[in-house]
């Protein structure tokens, strides 16, 4: 009988019927999922964002507090900058491995040797555009490569990841067979599910995994994108079908639309499949501040989890359950995340809303005050097309008289 998936407790209360779905499924669940971070490395692909070896170090000290298990560092053999980042944060004696993503070139590896990494990602094309249009490699070459590189990185005494990218569009044959080898013949540690062009469907997820599984007993990883929006539910498909690990970037940064993000999916995986990671929840939002901060990158005002206005409401009708019961308008408490409940002013506003900011302000309020003062916020909002901020909604209280509580 399958773990059972809570759907309640003190910080979260999601649907219970997450639970029937696996059942009927048939699915099973790791006890624990590693998060692989690649914001250093995928989250830099990101078009505009460039980080220097001191932002890194910063950033992987970051990633480290906030207890991802693996933080994947960039690629040594890129320039002096990232060899003298990857040296910097070797000697920060983190608890998570730092890790050396690497073209199947023997420079590369050598490299990341030289910074004193023992971990690395290798990749190589398998998907059936790369190889017929990008590489004009004939299958048996990729095999042939793949084993050289596989012996010489073993031959350097590193732990090896296997990263054959776009893997979703690889032919299932030569999948089959090409994995089949490379476990009988030079077996790395790990090997990552790539949907590079994320273009695979959860379900596809699910079904390449579990075919994979079937040729082979290397612990399997998932790394998927986000071009269709499905980045998160393609990375928890793949979990649902037996990965141990799962390659995330904070704020969902990365190639084109970006990866899965960090944050989602951590949460996700507590909250909704009751799997657990070695991620302190309380802190995702001061990582994703951080992140952005560096980077320049800015992150939605509604974007999941970390998002400003995640645990906002502009809307008075059971505004009052921010304060008495946030888990009746909310998935998961705001505190639980290192967010915080604010109701926001706007034309959707109620009397409750207005009392909620005038309590945060230390602030009180006659009826009629009330009522005045939510008409003017509305008329505010209506006219700018806008909430209305902070400063405004001070003004509009000056006009209507309000005044500080004392103070005893």
């Amino acid at each position: 009988m399958m773990k059972e998936i809570p759907s309640k407790g003190n910080d979260f209360w999601v649907s219970r019927y997450n639970q029937a779905a696996m059942e009927e499924l048939g699915l099973t669940l790791p006890p624990r999922v590693i998060i692989h971070d690649s914001t250093l490395r995928d989250g830099e692909q990101t078009p505009g964002v460039a980080l220097n070896w001191s932002e890194k170090v910063k950033l992987a000290a970051a990633l480290d507090e906030a207890g991802v298990d693996r933080i994947e560092a960039g690629m040594p053999v890129v320039s002096e900058d990232d060899r003298r980042a990857f040296k910097e944060i070797m000697q920060l004696g983190l608890r998570a491995d730092v890790l050396a993503f690497c073209r199947a070139k023997k420079e590369d590896l050598e490299a990341s040797v030289a910074c004193g990494v023992r971990k690395v990602c290798i990749e190589v094309p398998a998907g059936e555009p790369r190889l017929k249009y990008q590489f004009n490699w004939s299958e048996q070459h990729v095999i042939d490569l793949t084993l050289e590189i596989l012996t010489y990185a073993k031959g350097l005494g590193l732990d090896i990841i296997l990263f054959p990218y776009d893997t979703t569009r690889a032919d299932i044959e030569f999948l089959r067979r090409y994995i089949s080898i490379v476990d009988r013949e030079a077996r790395p540690a790990g090997l990552v599910i790539v949907d590079t062009l994320g273009c695979a469907l959860p379900e596809a997820i699910n079904y390449l995994v579990r075919e994979i599984k079937k040729v082979t007993t290397i612990p399997l990883e998932v790394h998927t994108h986000n071009d269709f929006g499905m980045g998160v539910a393609t990375t928890l498909a793949g979990i649902r079908a037996g990965v141990t690990a799962a390659h995330v970037c904070v704020n969902g940064l990365g190639e084109r639309c970006g990866n899965a993000g960090l944050a989602e999916v951590a949460v996700a995986l507590k909250y909704l499949l009751g799997v657990e990671t070695g991620i302190k929840l309380d802190g995702l939002t001061k990582l994703s501040r951080e992140v952005e901060a560096v980077t320049g990158i800015p992150v939605q005002k509604n974007a999941p989890v970390v998002g400003a206005n995640v645990f906002t409401r502009e809307t008075g009708i059971g505004i009052e359950m921010q304060r008495k019961n946030p888990l009746v308008i909310y998935p998961v408490a705001p505190e639980s995340i290192g967010q915080k409940a604010k109701p926001l002013l706007g034309k959707k506003s109620g009397r409750m809303s207005i009392r909620l900011r005038l309590e945060d302000m230390g602030l009180e309020a006659s009826d009629d005050q009330v009522g005045a003062i939510l008409e003017e916020v509305k008329s505010t909002a209506i006219a700018t097309k806008r909430l209305v901020d902070d400063e405004t909604f001070e003004e509009i209280l000056n006009k209507h008289g309000v005044l500080r509580k004392e103070v005893d």
